[in-house]
């Protein structure tokens, strides 16, 4: 868990995080995930590395990468 930021791992008490925007937006099947995994530090941006939880964090980056990936490439002139 080493890509975690050492003040979010102590932080799994749902009272001091959030559900995260980015996932909501994206992901449709958001409201499917465990509470815990749709969660993020509240004190953070809504990036990976907020998640409360591994899987959290992993379902964001995938969905970083989808949307990195699904852009139309730029062409040259």
């Amino acid at each position: 868990m080493e890509h975690r930021d050492p003040a979010v791992i102590s932080r799994f008490d749902t009272r001091s995080s959030r559900p995260c925007e980015f996932c909501r937006e994206l992901d449709p099947e958001f409201h499917g995930r465990r509470p815990l995994d749709q969660m993020v530090a509240t004190t953070r941006k809504a990036i990976a590395s907020a998640h409360l939880t591994e899987d959290g964090y992993v379902r964001h980056r995938m969905l970083e990468l989808r949307r990195i990936t699904s852009r139309t490439p730029f062409t040259g002139a």
